[in-house]
């Protein structure tokens, strides 16, 4: 797993000052704000995509995430979504 790699162990304990890493339990989607992040990019710009090439499902998911991350309350809304307390 990626994230759990050497690589990004020793990259997070670097950011430590002011990054804190929530270990959230496997299998739990419902927990996981990333799910909603997809969730709402395959109702938008991944709805019906058909892509030819690989690169047009790079630049629609690009596209999104550039969506979502510019809109502060629908970020949040997704994490009030987990009803975890931040």
């Amino acid at each position: 797993m990626a994230h759990r790699s050497k690589a990004m162990t020793a990259w997070l304990a670097t950011q430590r000052d002011w990054l804190h890493v929530e270990r959230l339990p496997a299998y739990a989607p419902e927990l996981n704000p990333i799910e909603q992040v997809w969730g709402n990019m395959k109702s938008t710009e991944l709805a019906n995509l058909c892509p030819e090439i690989l690169d047009q499902v790079r630049i629609a998911t690009e596209a999104g995430l550039t969506r979502i991350g510019s809109n502060y309350d629908l970020c949040h809304s997704f994490l009030d979504h987990t009803g975890l307390s931040l």
